[in-house]
């Protein structure tokens, strides 16, 4: 199934009952007093985070969300039955925004998470509230107010551990599909890769992480060129970044040097969002099958140098998946290192 990770919805919460107007009427009873009931409160709209869905494809079809309507008071001082709510199951990690203001509702972050979206209208009141020692037999009731209905744009961001980056033939899908159990397709043309795909690592039994294949970034994706600019919010979630450079380009495939497309990618992501260059960020040499051993260890020796690269790098094959099981295992000890530093943080707080 295709990830669509943006939809647009209308949501309206349930408008509540409104009061009655009603007296007591008994025998022996002449003048018995009012007795109208309030209205029922209007049902609410909730968004659900369930760790069971990974796309809002659904929002394609069902656009529009209505919560229940609040029954009307009833006499004998009967109130109407509450409206139910509506709830609405979305993916973890759907970021929910406002379109008429443009603000950010709630982010849904974690399995079972709930959030309100849409508010239900109050019960009017029944007569029995307005009677009074001048007025014994009030022929006044209120209606219930109506209900929140706003529009909104779910978003959704990846909950990955590991960001793929890279230009598009870099070697991305080959490279998931060499150290985890997913599947892309792979083939020998630009933008094979049309939307995320995520794969599970399991370096051994009980440590794992999941690693995001991106689609391909070109020069002006945070602009809109190509399809990065639809994605690149996918990598702000991430804790690592693999940077993968194909060493070897192919004639008539990109003119840009290997040295050139990290530093295109790199402006990509500082106009779209600078704070992203502050993560780790690790350079993944790949194909270099296609080279001798010690021409590919030169090349990317070379690469390095014209960077000046300090982080970790790494020269693999993806395809061959050679050099690929150390970059998980360092991965997994870099997460492990993160949880112990946050553990010891808490201690130190508490």
């Amino acid at each position: 199934m295709k990830l669509v990770d943006e939809a647009e919805i209308m949501v309206a919460a349930g408008n509540g009952g409104n009061g009655c107007i009603a007296f007591r009427r008994e025998k022996f009873i002449p003048l018995g007093g009012p007795n109208g009931g309030d209205g029922g409160a209007g049902g609410d709209v909730w968004l659900l985070a369930d760790e069971n869905l990974n796309t809002l494809v659904d929002f394609r079809h069902e656009t529009r969300f209505k919560a229940q309507r609040g029954e009307n008071g009833m006499g004998s001082q009967m109130y109407g039955k509450a409206g139910d709510d509506k709830v609405i199951t979305v993916p973890v990690g759907t970021v929910v925004h406002n379109v008429d203001t443009d603000e950010v509702i709630g982010d849904l972050t974690e399995h079972g998470q709930r959030l309100l979206v849409a508010k239900g209208g109050v019960g009017g009141l029944g007569n029995m509230h307005f009677k009074s020692s001048v007025n014994r037999t009030p022929r006044k009731a209120t209606s219930g107010t109506e209900g929140e209905s706003r529009v909104l744009r779910l978003e959704l961001k990846l909950l990955a551990d590991v960001g793929l980056l890279g230009f598009p033939n870099a070697g991305k899908s080959t490279f998931i599909r060499a150290v985890s159990a997913a599947t892309p397709k792979v083939a020998d043309y630009p933008f094979t890769t049309l939307y995320p795909n995520l794969g599970v690592v399991s370096v051994e039994v009980g440590r794992s992480f999941v690693i995001a294949d991106i689609p391909g970034l070109i020069e002006g994706a945070a602009d809109g060129a190509g399809l990065g600019s639809l994605f690149l919010r996918h990598v702000q979630r991430t804790r690592l970044l693999l940077h993968l450079v194909d060493i070897a380009p192919m004639e008539g495939g990109i003119e840009a040097s290997p040295a050139e497309q990290v530093r295109a990618i790199e402006n990509e992501l500082r106009k779209y969002d600078p704070a992203m260059l502050d993560k780790p960020r690790w350079l993944v040499l790949n194909k270099a099958d296609l080279m001798f051993e010690d021409e590919a260890q030169a090349a990317a020796q070379a690469i390095v140098a014209e960077l000046g690269w300090t982080q970790p790098w790494y020269l693999v094959s993806a395809i061959g998946r050679e050099g690929t099981r150390p970059i998980m295992l360092a991965v997994q000890t870099f997460f492990d290192r993160l949880r112990e530093e946050a553990l010891e943080a808490a201690n130190a707080a508490g």
